[in-house]
């Protein structure tokens, strides 16, 4: 199994930085590169506890779709996605969001832990092309909703 962590400073309030994350709509618009769309389940908007959502996209020249499910689901604290369909054996997506008093920003954590399927051939592939490739995915993501929420203007809660 592969782990990937990773950090991000978001200019925002952990509300809004949760609110986005979850939003599929922004899960899209990050995701241009690949042309991933919503093909399944929630088709805009917020997901919830327990809701599901099947991303197609386009990775490595190839079609890819997998559905998710939100496990976990504690805003604006943390929620969990999981892969309940789709090309990994395992596909676990934690995120956090904690107000950082020193900094005046939100600390947003990912941790990601995902198997590839077909064995010690997955496995290889796993550590020597996906890791630097979901790393790589995972840092466009965040990027665009730091530059997403730092150009929006704070709205209440």
């Amino acid at each position: 199994m592969t782990v990937i962590e990773l950090t991000t400073a978001l200019a925002t309030t952990p509300e809004r930085a949760f609110d986005l994350s979850i939003d599929v709509d922004a899960h899209t618009a990050s995701m241009t590169g690949s042309g991933e769309r919503i093909a399944g389940g929630v088709r805009s908007g917020r997901l919830t506890l327990g809701d599901t959502v099947t991303f197609a996209a386009r990775h490595f020249g190839l079609p890819w779709r997998m559905t998710s499910r939100i496990t976990a689901y504690d805003r604006p604290r943390r929620f969990v996605d999981e892969q309940v369909r789709g090309p990994f054996r395992a596909w676990r997506h934690e995120h956090t969001f904690a107000w950082d008093d020193a900094l005046g920003v939100t600390i947003a954590r990912d941790v990601v832990h995902f198997t590839a399927p077909l064995g010690f051939l997955g496995w290889m592939v796993e550590k020597v092309v996906l890791e630097r490739y979901m790393r790589r995915i995972l840092t466009v993501r965040n990027a665009y909703l730091a530059r997403t929420l730092k150009n929006a203007p704070d709205r209440p809660e």
